[in-house]
């Protein structure tokens, strides 16, 4: 339906437009409507003719104009056509450009990237007017020859390197090059050997001209870079000319110190366990000014304190002064390290060696003065019987290696290996010798037996004093076990020597006074308290306790053996036994009563008498006294009322004690 509608109102638009519906509205005839209508179009066609030709002119005007535009159009057409061809080949021109372009940018940027190799690889092998002047005619200690040096060097090196590319630019300056590194060499060779001549010179400073060479070091780099033969030559002169000075300088210098040494020295007679004044003794001769040295340190030790780095001895300043061995060797290898470390890194900084090639190096230039001074240390050790001077000397080898390694030169440690292995051993048989003649001494010889220190045990004090505080720092396993063998020695002996004496009070004392004497001398020269201090503190209080029951003995005895007796009575609860002891209480009440005054003056008398040592024997008065007291009050328990009325007041006692008490 909406269709049909549709189709109706668009047929009525258009008879609308026609005028139909009018024409069917009124009942007018078709045919006759329709001739009409052709008779108007007629009309309408004759006007319009009519008006054509009236407008005749006027079209052909617009014709003849139309025609004009359609040339001009097609000129314009045919311009239009060949500025777009024109177009067309500018754009391909365009395109053609930019490709060049590129092709042009590409080439400038691998030009840039050539230029810089290229400049610098010119700069490299050309060879400058200043570079020939400088290598020729400037001489060697002025600081241009230093930098035209450099730069040849640095040619000479890149034409290696280009001459093994086959580059052929090589051949242009290549014999100019090996004509300058000749003229360079010659010079250069010629500076460091007048350097190294100098050395001959008598009383010559070495340290100078090695400075100077120091300070042109590169020359011998350039040499050895270039001329390897030179750089030999140069090399095997500065060993033969240095090893032939440091040897004439430390055979000359040790020859000069000998004469230093003290005439007399120790022999085999000097030995521990040998008596004063005995024949072919050491300390027989009066005139020996330094004959307690061989077992007491005294100021020895400084060699290894102040005196360590102290400046060396002048034999000829010095020639009235007289020096135990131990401070000439310091002398001696003190020298040796200071100049040792100082060749040692002047020829690893000069002659660019280091660590198997240095120490080569090192030997080649030092090997026989080394040779020489451990020689000399042979000679001395074949002769030698003072165990301190060897000492001394072990702990100054430590001492100045450590120097070394703290230098960082580690090239004198096989030669301290040499000197310990000549050291060690004459150490370890003299101590043996020693300790032999501790063993060997027969008391019942000796002509002078006193209860105070013995000779021995002095001696063995003060040497193991020394010899303990001399390892504090480097301490030696092998000198602690031939020392414990000593003191082994110095124990039998001094029991085989307090049995010479026939009351066992005076045997105490004897040992007492030598536990002491060496107890007192080891805690005050050692830091902490050796195994040999200890030992002798226990011996010393052992044997005090049993010297303060045989002092009290004569005056008390009788008194202190009632109370052993009544106490195990006491323990074992058989009190009618003790009861029965009153009678002898009573007694012995009557008998301390009457003299323990005197008794206790005697005791005081006595035992200040036997020890030389105040403060000893003040200590073991006070202990006798301490165990009288203990014995009294025990001795009071034990009584019997009726006895212990007849006992003397403890405080009476107390007051008479506190005037023995000392201030030491």
């Amino acid at each position: 339906m909406s269709g049909s509608t549709d189709i109706k109102d668009v047929l009525d638009k258009n008879l609308e437009d026609f005028g139909i519906q009018e024409v069917l509205r009124n009942g007018t005839d078709l045919r006759e409507y329709a001739l009409q209508l052709d008779k108007s179009i007629k009309d309408a066609e004759k006007t319009s003719v009519s008006d054509y030709l009236k407008e005749s002119e006027n079209i052909a005007s617009l014709h003849n104009q139309i025609e004009d535009c359609d040339g001009i159009l097609a000129k314009m057409e045919s311009m239009l056509m060949v500025f777009q061809n024109d177009l067309g080949s500018i754009s391909n021109e365009i395109i053609s450009l930019q490709k060049r372009s590129v092709n042009m940018s590409v080439q400038l940027s691998n030009r840039q990237v050539l230029k810089g190799p290229l400049s610098t690889f010119i700069e490299d092998m050309a060879v400058s007017e200043t570079l020939i002047f400088g290598v020729n005619n400037v001489p060697v200690t002025d600081k241009e020859f230093m930098v035209q040096l450099a730069i040849l060097n640095q040619k000479l090196n890149f034409v290696k390197e280009q001459d093994f590319k086959e580059t052929k630019a090589c051949h242009d300056v290549k014999d100019v090059l090996e004509k300058l590194k000749i003229k360079a060499v010659s010079k250069i060779r010629t500076y460091i050997l007048e350097q190294i001549y100098k050395f001959r010179k008598p009383m010559a400073n070495y340290q100078m001209p090695q400075n100077a060479m120091l300070k042109y070091k590169f020359f011998f780099e350039f040499i050895l870079t270039n001329e390897r033969n030179v750089a030999q030559e140069i090399c095997n002169e500065y060993i033969d000319t240095l090893s032939k000075v440091y040897y004439s300088y430390f055979k000359s210098y040790a020859s000069r110190l000998e004469k230093l040494k003290y005439e007399e020295a120790p022999t085999k007679d000097d030995l521990m366990g040998i008596e004063d004044g005995a024949k072919g003794g050491f300390f027989q001769k009066s005139n020996l000014k330094n004959k307690s040295t061989i077992f007491t340190i005294g100021n020895r030790g400084d060699v290894l304190a102040q005196q360590l780095e102290a400046p060396i001895i002048v034999p000829h300043v010095q020639q009235k002064t007289k020096y135990s061995y131990e401070a000439l060797f310091r002398s001696l290898q003190y020298a040796l390290v200071d100049n040792s470390c100082r060749e040692y890194l002047f020829t690893t900084e000069f002659f660019h060696v280091k660590g198997s090639h240095a120490q080569e190096l090192f030997d080649r230039i030092l090997g026989k003065t080394l040779s020489l001074l451990v020689k000399n240390v042979e000679n001395y050790v074949i002769e030698c019987y003072d165990c301190l001077a060897l000492y001394l000397c072990i702990q100054l080898i430590n001492r100045y290696r450590w120097m070394c390694h703290k230098r960082a030169v580690a090239a004198l440690d096989s030669y301290w290996d040499s000197l310990q292995n000549t050291l060690w051993p004459r150490l370890d048989y003299v101590l043996k010798l020693n300790t032999q003649s501790v063993r060997e001494c027969d008391p019942a010889k000796l002509s002078n037996k006193e209860l105070g220190p013995h000779y021995i045990t002095r001696r063995y004090a003060e040497f193991s004093a020394a010899m303990l505080s001399l390892s504090e720092q480097f301490p030696s396993e092998e000198l602690s076990n031939l020392l414990l063998i000593l003191q082994d020695e110095v124990h039998c002996y001094l029991l085989k020597m307090a049995a010479e004496f026939p009351q066992r009070i005076q045997q105490l004392i004897f040992l007492i006074n030598n536990y002491d004497m060496v107890l007192n001398i080891l805690m005050e020269r050692t830091r902490d308290n050796t195994k040999e201090a200890e030992s002798f503190k226990e011996q010393l209080q052992a044997r005090s306790s049993e010297y303060v029951e045989e002092i009290l003995s004569p005056h008390f005895g009788g008194m202190i053996q009632f109370v052993k007796e009544g106490e195990q009575l006491f323990d074992s609860d058989k009190k009618a036994e003790l009861a029965s002891l009153e009678r002898k209480s009573l007694s012995l009440v009557a008998s301390f009563s009457s003299g323990w005054k005197q008794s206790l003056e005697e005791i005081h008398r006595e035992v200040l008498i036997s020890f030389p040592n105040l403060v000893t024997g003040s200590g073991l008065l006070q202990m006798a006294l301490t165990n009288f007291v203990q014995y009294y009050h025990k001795f009071a328990k034990l009584l019997t009322p009726n006895a212990r009325t007849q006992l003397v007041n403890i405080h009476v006692i107390m007051v008479e004690i506190k005037k023995y008490k000392t201030n030491y």
